[in-house]
């Protein structure tokens, strides 16, 4: 037997040898194309030309293969392994990928190295360029000291003074800019501040501004001003489009679904409230927003600058920056500037940006620095009203007799704002949360200043020219002064950078809310998971409709209100006070329900289009919604038990990532005795495991079935369950382990091994990672990567920190810790599981607070080079406090980590000594990392929340927060609405293939390819569904959209349909196919991905994109459809630039 083995193993070697020699080969003879072309000059030459060309092509050959000399040894290695296994006996353990035997693949067979074009690796290795005039934000946090001395009148700040005839050759413009900041949700509902407010402010606007055409105001939230404008009668709307947009009395900003937060968002939520903004805008009102307006969320990011610009907006202001970064700004004279992305060596992604100075937007801190004199200009706060001044002294009404003096006064306020920029206009915003409800505050605000404005635009001795307008006016009269010729002396800087983690006082620093109600932000994920999904599935099938004739039987009209309805519950809950986990108990209980709500509706629209794709026969669909074709299975849809029997039950597997993909489905079945085959009848891997009722004891009714899928790219795949008399999945092996505590262990079906001696340590491993924990903690402490033999210390520990004593303790929006967080030591020794199987294996360890799992996934690729870690966190009965997972290593990362900003780029980070601890703490989307020059460790979250390294090799994750007291930010509440909480990560440990030795500190990092696609698989997971028992006589066919996979570093953000512009709300003949293309680092190892892509220098050529579908049009547009872009990309191909997102109208046929 193991004579005939080895004869394979060398057979098999032989052979890669050979493909790999061919391929080679092959590639030489592609790249010599050319040369065989050129016109023929006689046989001699022609021969002699073949015999140099056939020369030339040995001598790259055999360079080619001293460069592949690697990959010729990674194989033999790759059979040595494969012997060991045999002879060790292991091959059951490590097996469970597909190549194995009898296992037949359905995909292609993935190249050893992924074939990367050496091109496409010149990115990342180009190094920042910082402009002449240009301020890059790691800088100047190393330039300031951080101190908070007080200022006077402008406590962060400094005092400022004039002269008096400095507005003499050029009078001081200024524009003040009436605005009403509506939070979708956060004291109340949505409805309710519909109901209670905002009706009121957007029916006020319509009279008020149409009684003076020199009235301004503007409007961010597009989830309520479409609301407010499917309550309002034609003549209403007529009135607004006329006279209100069309003069510019009122302008939209930024034009997004919300006012979206910018720390915890993914960039899929924040394109895709834009685009719900943008398209509503265009369909009703033809309104294309210029500006972007964020004068609340709670610090900046460079992300959202970025789709701003992409979007086709022109300008941008932002308000909560830390206080001494906006003194420092202040003090430079670059609060205007053009925002930067740190990965753009030219300018094509500025963006003109205004940064606030002061403490905040209300009125007592945007018309100068003395806050008590700008506070009698809000004149809201006349005696008699509800609202006052706390500075004690109450607004003036403006009459003749006093009108000089006040003019004096503001005049004042103004001017000296106006010398913290760079040019002679100033914008002052007046205007706060929910304003302008009632009539009377209209009059008192417009009334009065139009006053003001009278008399200092009639006496030009003042130097001054006071107006109102919104603040594109503003923009367009800073453009004239400081970019249009004949200004030089006013020209504007550059900054590149992120505004985390904010601070607004003190030590007060906003990184509480990168984690608070973590369940919800898991919730968010998910959500934005299936959404994605279910558009491109939808769209799909929509084209597929289009190419079979109609089939008017598809419920398309009502899909398409249930996928809107979905976007813009998703689009509110970006809303910097909702996925912030910063609102009111109930009004996170109703956006929960919103999120939830939305995920089972997304579930029908996704069953719907598979049910459609997967018929052999289109003519056999009906669409019956009380009898379902399909039923989601998947993992997450728990309570969803498939009834297994002789007779075989299909399984539809959808893909929804855009590379053709090797994953491990799990699904929960009635019985252990199952197996599972293809539609073509081939056996798949497969394990059973037990479902838990508790940490020993095992349910009797469910089991959990996990099998290894292969699904094509946007495909859909289909296996078959049928009850198994003999050989069908393996069942799970169980160790149990518990220190000096009693163990009694409840299940059938299973083997169970509770041993003796428990001071082994514990391991578990994989074709590509082995891993040990501790025989006491069951947490993992030593992972060893098989591919290079190397080992590290990586040591979970899970922590907990306090909260001061201070008078100000830590509360939704803060961190304001008591100290360095203190092991978490639990009361009583936790029981320890440990699960072996053929597809994956796991190390389970039930502590009081948290159940946290090490899984290894027993598949080649991308899904077996990672640990999955999962974390169910239940803080309930704590006080004050907030649990920490941390991880502990031997990288050498110094004071240097890495995180994540909104999934969309890679932010470095420097831990410093000289803030406090929680100022170190920074927003973690999708990722964060420690590397030295040798190793990157790397922590994919499937959530977001706060990171931090604060010591060399370590990361740790904020899990959950238990905060018993408001932290007095206005929510007037702690924390107490914690729920048990899911949290799931991958660890991947990197080494670096190419090292330039000392790493200097850049401004630039990016994931390496295989970071990338990990952390696309973990977001977005394999979605099962079963077909119904009654439905399993139709004939099935799988689903396989793509000719092959995209390029490994493009992304397909979206495919999204857009609807008709014809009443019925129904989805219209187009799409919106939304594409990413990732930086990524060449300098790690790309050996044993599983991937069948490979990249392209950004081109994708169209009419080889689908296998059956083509496209009728392709139409290069805006990030939200809002402008066609000039040029563009030819018809054929599709070409991005590393980083680049960009939007294509298409009709698909």
């Amino acid at each position: 037997m193991m004579m005939k083995l080895s004869r394979q193993f060398t057979v098999f070697g032989s052979a890669i040898f050979c493909v790999v020699i061919f391929s080679l080969y092959l590639m030489l003879d592609h790249l010599q194309l050319d040369h065989t072309k050129s016109p023929n000059n006689g046989g001699d030459k022609l021969q002699n030309g073949q015999l140099s060309i056939l020369q030339d092509k040995i001598d790259r050959l055999e360079r080619l293969l001293s460069e592949n000399n690697e990959i010729i040894a990674n194989i033999r290695d790759s059979v040595i392994n494969l012997k060991e296994s045999v002879k060790d006996g292991r091959g059951g353990l490590d097996g469970g990928n597909m190549s194995q035997g009898h296992y037949l693949e359905l995909l292609a067979s993935p190249p050893l190295v992924l074939p990367i074009d050496s091109q496409d690796c010149q990115f990342a290795t180009r190094e920042f360029s910082k402009p002449a005039d240009g301020v890059q934000l790691l800088d100047v946090y190393d330039l300031l000291t951080f101190d908070n001395h007080d200022g006077g009148v402008w406590k962060q700040g400094f005092d400022i003074t004039y002269q008096d005839n400095e507005w003499d050759s050029e009078p001081l413009q200024v524009f003040v800019v009436p605005h009403s900041h509506n939070d979708p949700g956060w004291l109340k509902t949505f409805d309710d501040y519909y109901r209670d407010q905002t009706q009121h402010i957007l029916n006020n606007i319509v009279v008020k501004l149409h009684e003076d055409s020199r009235r301004k105001m503007i409007w961010s939230e597009i989830s309520y001003f479409s609301k407010w404008w499917d309550n309002i009668d034609n003549q209403k709307r007529d009135a607004v489009k006329r006279y209100l947009f069309e003069q510019g009395q009122l302008e939209i900003t930024t034009g997004g679904w919300v006012m979206p937060d910018e720390a915890n968002s993914h960039y899929f939520a924040l394109i895709d409230q834009l685009l719900e903004g943008h398209q509503w805008l265009e369909r009703n009102v033809g309104v294309k927003p210029q500006t972007g307006w964020a004068v609340d969320p709670f610090g900046h990011s460079p992300t959202q600058a970025y789709l701003l610009k992409q979007a086709g907006l022109a300008n941008m202001l932002i308000q909560r920056v830390h206080y001494s970064v906006k003194k420092h700004f202040a003090s430079q004279e670059t609060l205007e500037f053009f925002w930067r992305q740190n990965w753009d060596p030219a300018s094509s992604t500025d963006i003109l940006c205004h940064m606030m100075p002061f403490y905040s937007y209300d009125v007592p801190h945007t018309c100068g620095p003395d806050p008590k004199i700008c506070c009698q200009f809000d004149f809201k706060r006349l005696p008699g009203g509800r609202v006052n001044c706390p500075w004690r002294v109450p607004p003036q009404p403006i009459t003749d007799g006093n009108v000089q003096q006040r003019v004096q006064m503001l005049l004042d306020q103004y001017r000296k704002k106006s010398k913290l920029f760079r040019t002679k206009v100033v914008m002052v915003p007046l205007g706060d949360d929910f304003r302008y409800a009632e009539a009377l505050e209209w009059d008192q605000q417009f009334q009065n200043y139009q006053k003001l404005f009278d008399y200092m635009n009639s006496h030009p001795e003042l130097h001054v020219k006071a107006q109102f307008g919104t603040i594109t006016d503003y923009f367009n009269a800073l453009r004239k002064l400081s970019i249009e010729p004949g200004h030089p002396s006013a020209s504007l800087p550059v900054v590149s950078g992120d505004f985390f983690t904010y601070a607004d006082r003190d030590d007060h620093y906003w990184s509480g809310y990168f984690t608070s109600r973590p369940f919800y932000k898991r919730l968010d994920r998910v959500l934005e998971s299936h959404l994605r999904a279910a558009e491109i599935l939808y769209s799909l099938t929509l084209a597929n409709i289009q190419r079979f004739g109609k089939l008017n039987d598809f419920p398309a009209v009502e899909n398409n209100r249930l996928l809107t309805e979905a976007r813009r519950n998703l689009g509110l809950f970006q809303h910097h006070d909702a996925i912030a986990g910063t609102g009111k108990d109930m009004v996170v209980i109703d956006y929960g329900t919103r999120l939830f709500h939305s995920l089972l509706n997304l579930n029908q629209v996704i069953v719907n289009s598979a049910h459609w794709l997967v018929l052999k026969d289109k003519s056999a669909y009906s669409h019956n919604p009380s009898k379902a074709f399909l039923q989601m299975v998947s993992k997450n849809s728990i309570g969803v038990l498939i009834s297994v029997s002789f007779s075989p039950r299909s399984v539809v597997v959808y893909n929804p990532t855009e590379q053709d993909r090797t994953s491990v489905v799990t699904v929960y079945v009635n019985t252990p005795h199952v197996c599972v085959i293809t539609d073509h009848g081939h056996p798949v891997p497969a394990q059973v495991s037990a479902v838990w009722d508790d940490s020993t004891t095992a349910s009797t009714e469910a089991f959990q079935l996990s099998f290894v899928a292969q699904v094509p790219a946007l495909g859909l795949g289909l296996y078959q369950l049928s009850t198994a008399v003999s050989g069908g999945a393996e069942t799970a092996e169980y160790v149990f382990l518990r220190q000096g505590g009693e163990l009694s262990v409840n299940m059938k079906h299973f083997t169970v091994n509770i041993p003796q001696d428990a001071s082994t340590p514990l391991s578990i491993h994989n074709p590509h990672i082995q891993i040990w924990s501790s025989p006491t903690t069951g947490l993992m402490e030593v992972s060893h990567l098989k591919e290079n033999g190397s080992e590290h210390q990586i040591k979970v520990e899970f922590a907990w920190y306090g909260t001061t004593s201070n008078r100000d303790k830590s509360g939704a929006y803060l961190f304001l810790p008591d100290g360095e967080a203190k092991m978490y030591s639990p009361a009583r020794s936790p029981v320890i599981r440990v699960t072996k199987g053929s597809v994956f294996s796991e190390i389970t360890t039930s502590f009081d607070h948290v159940t946290h799992t090490l899984r290894l996934y027993n598949v080649q690729g991308v899904e077996g080079q990672a640990v999955e870690i999962c974390n169910l966190v239940d803080i309930r009965r704590e006080f004050n406090h907030e649990i920490a997972m941390r991880l502990a290593s031997d990288v050498d990362s110094k004071d240097r980590f890495f995180t994540d900003l909104n999934g969309f780029q890679i932010q470095p980070r420097r831990t410093m000594a000289k803030l406090p601890l929680q100022a170190n703490f920074y927003p973690m989307t999708s990722m964060a990392y420690i590397q030295d020059p040798g190793t990157r460790l790397t922590l994919l979250t499937a959530q977001s929340l706060g990171s931090a390294s604060l010591v060399s090799g370590q990361l740790e994750v904020i899990m959950d927060r238990r905060l018993n007291q408001d932290d007095n930010r206005g929510l007037g509440q702690g924390v107490l609405d914690n729920k048990v909480t899911p949290s799931t990560f991958r660890l991947l440990l990197e080494k670096r293939a190419k090292t330039d030795g000392g790493e200097k500190p850049s401004p630039l990092s990016y994931p390496s390819l295989l970071s990338h696609v990990s952390s696309l698989y973990l977001n977005h997971p394999l979605i099962s569904m079963a077909v119904s028992t009654e439905a399993q006589s139709l004939s099935l066919t799988a689903f396989t959209p793509l000719a092959s996979s995209l390029p490994c570093d493009i992304h397909l953000v979206n495919l999204r349909s857009i609807q008709s512009k014809e009443d019925g709300g129904g989805p219209s003949d187009e799409a919106a196919l939304i594409l990413h293309r990732k930086g990524f680092d060449c300098a790690f190892s790309n050996r044993n991905t599983g991937l069948l892509c490979a990249t392209t220098q950004g081109k994708i050529h169209t009419e080889k994109l689908f296998s059956e579908l083509r496209f009728q049009s392709i139409i290069p547009v805006s990030l939200t459809l809002m402008h066609t872009t000039e040029g563009g990309s030819s018809k054929e191909e599709i070409r991005l630039k590393p980083m680049e997102i960009s939007t294509y109208r298409v009709q698909l046929t």
